[in-house]
């Protein structure tokens, strides 16, 4: 498997000889190297609450993504380098310290491609990866020096099979950039862009570099996703020549209320249960993947079909064929963006002329696929048997929103697992005490952090009380992708969540710090910085305010508390109907508070700025 940090073989094929009727000819010559079809876990902490499924169901959801011949059997994992932000490689934040106060990652380009550099190296000496592609700012400006120097210090550190993907965003104006810049061109060795709607622009074909679709897809997991998929694994190249396509995200593995919930290839958003499911997109994948590898070539052909729809064929250049046909109707697989412009699918016959090697070919194996949208009966990746080939000529009658693939090649396919365990709500009744001497993961089950980093810790001169606790480890203000919210908030629980009881031990560790405790927090991900609720603080200056947002500003209560820093306190915030209450150490604080708006949402933790605070003892309890 190839990984990709951030985070053509097309097998010969002539243009069409007749209205209908494809030639496929390795004779003619091939296009270019098929480099692999992938996913991006990151941009979001799109698989937080996968580590926290039990066994064996997280290793069955790896197998349905990875295991060759098995499902998605993907090929390329791209993953994202953390940077102390909600976004989980390319980078799509970076720490603080990178850009010495200021929010820009380029003013010091050495100490950037350092700590890149760094994270690529302790990859593999802690975790034995082996990096392959490394990115440069997630969709946000590239600078051409910044880049040139992170080429010469991969090669520095003898890193040269490590390639440069740029710039993540669009084609433009990388590529016009490389064209009157050498060093900029050697540097780079693949232009990535996200979200190309299947096309490019003259002047990236011009540099003669890969093409990838380094993000695409972002579209909700049900049949239109599935179509989605379809089309932009065959399109990106027949109309754009892009050799790898990337889905974000990898899998749906965070709360689904959250933004873009379920745009991954399957659904696993309950650990609690062990629920998962394997959805459409997954067998579409498979399409591709279980007959090609990284390597082979695509023939050289027009690729599209008379009536509408797609073909693109590829060999490994030792007499193997596949060909990977789609006919998805516009409706039935727009994607989440750009905008589909209109177009027409008819049921059609297709013939197919082999020549070349592929001349003597007796019979191709066939896999078929049928989206549904007036039922719930799609055929998704059924085995048909051989296809018979008469002197080198096959045809097919296709209908609409099927995909087919036709291959040599006879690898099994393993049967699914057993479904795993029915699907259940977040626990009504949930306790966290954080006692757990060596965790697996340094992050809580269950808990989403949405801005800053809340990781288990040990209080080694603790008297016993507090020993293991969850604490707000980030100090410096990330350098992010987009505007996060100053105060460092992670989530938790059932967003249907109305009435509910929240108790915390919170330990504010610095006289400029404060702690939070919140119900009904309505937003996450690139919008928590708005998000709305009942936020409980409390200030080492032996203040106490309620509002009704993550930013403050909305003060619904406020008063004397009497906390104080460096000295553990116990919150309860009570919501019930439109009435909020709060508590200090079991005793009544405030009451009587009006809430109307939001009506239900998540349980939270936080901080007032970025600051160490300590969480134990959560306890949360809805009706």
């Amino acid at each position: 498997m190839t990984w990709a940090l951030w985070g053509f073989a097309l097998l010969g094929c002539s243009l069409a000889s007749a209205s209908g009727v494809y030639r496929l000819d390795d004779a003619l010559g091939l296009a270019s190297e098929f480099d692999g079809i992938g996913a991006l876990s990151g941009g979001g902490a799109t698989s937080r609450l996968l580590v926290n499924y039990p066994e064996p169901y997280r290793s069955q959801i790896l197998d349905y993504l990875f295991k060759p011949n098995f499902a998605a059997a993907l090929q390329i994992l791209k993953v994202e380098i953390g940077g102390d932000a909600q976004s989980t490689g390319l980078p799509w934040a970076f720490p603080g310290w990178v850009g010495r106060g200021e929010n820009w990652p380029y003013d010091y380009p050495d100490v950037t491609a350092y700590y890149i550099v760094s994270w690529i190296i302790g990859a593999k000496r802690f975790h034995d990866l082996d990096i392959d592609y490394i990115g440069i700012w997630n969709e946000r400006s590239f600078s051409s020096k910044y880049i040139k120097l992170l080429r010469y210090t991969l090669d520095k550190q003898e890193l040269q099979r490590v390639r440069i993907i740029a710039s993540d965003n669009l084609w433009e104006p990388i590529s016009f950039f490389m064209l009157v810049d050498s060093e900029l061109r050697e540097a780079v060795d693949i232009i990535g862009a996200h979200y190309p709607g299947t096309k490019t622009v003259p002047s990236a074909l011009q540099t003669k570099k890969k093409l990838w679709a380094s993000e695409d897809y972002s579209t909700f997991n049900d049949e239109v996703g599935a179509g989605c998929w379809a089309r932009i694994l065959n399109q990106n190249f027949v109309n754009g020549k892009m050799t790898s396509t990337i889905a974000w995200n990898l899998v749906a593995s965070y709360y689904e209320d959250l933004p873009f919930g379920r745009c991954g290839l399957m659904t696993a958003q309950e650990p609690w249960s062990g629920h998962y499911t394997v959805n459409p997109p997954i067998w579409i994948t498979a399409h591709t993947t279980h007959f090609t590898q990284p390597g082979w070539y695509y023939l050289q052909a027009d690729g599209h079909l008379e009536k509408g729809g797609s073909y693109v064929a590829l060999t490994d250049r030792q007499g193997n064929l596949t060909i990977i046909i789609e006919t998805m109707t516009h409706d039935h697989s727009k994607c989440i963006r750009p905008l589909l412009s209109p177009y027409f699918v008819s049921p059609q016959k297709a013939t197919f002329h082999l020549k070349g090697s592929f001349s003597k070919l007796k019979s191709l194996h066939t896999w078929y696929s049928k989206l549904e949208f007036n039922s719930p009966n799609s055929t998704l990746f059924q085995s048909l048997g051989p296809i018979n080939v008469s002197e080198g000529v096959l045809t097919l009658n296709l209908g609409l929103d099927e995909v087919y693939t036709l291959t040599t090649l006879t690898a099994g396919f393993e049967k699914p697992f057993p479904d795993p365990p029915a699907s259940q709500p977040f626990p009504s009744d949930y306790k966290d005490d954080f006692n757990i001497r060596n965790p697996p993961f340094s992050e809580a089950p269950n808990f989403a952090d949405q801005t800053g980093v809340f990781e288990y810790f040990v209080n080694v001169s603790d008297p016993g009380e507090h020993v293991f606790t969850l604490r707000q480890v980030v100090t410096q203000r990330p350098i992010t992708w987009v505007t996060e919210s100053e105060h460092p908030i992670s989530i938790i629980g059932n967003y249907k969540w109305v009435n509910l009881t929240i108790t915390c031990d919170i330990y504010i560790e610095s006289n400029d710090g404060g702690a939070f405790i919140a119900g009904r927090v309505n937003k996450g991900g690139i919008y928590a910085k708005a998000a709305k609720g009942i936020f409980f603080w409390v200030f080492p200056d032996g203040t106490y305010r309620v509002t009704g947002d993550l930013g403050g500003e909305e003060v619904l209560m406020k008063g004397l508390s009497g906390v104080r820093a460096k000295a553990w306190h116990t919150l309860t915030l009570i919501l019930t109907g439109t009435n909020a209450s709060g508590m200090l150490n079991g005793n009544p604080l405030w009451a009587n508070v009006t809430i109307t708006d939001p009506g239900n949402g998540w349980a939270a933790i936080g901080t007032h700025t970025f600051e160490f605070t300590q969480f134990d003892n959560f306890h949360v309890q809805a009706n």
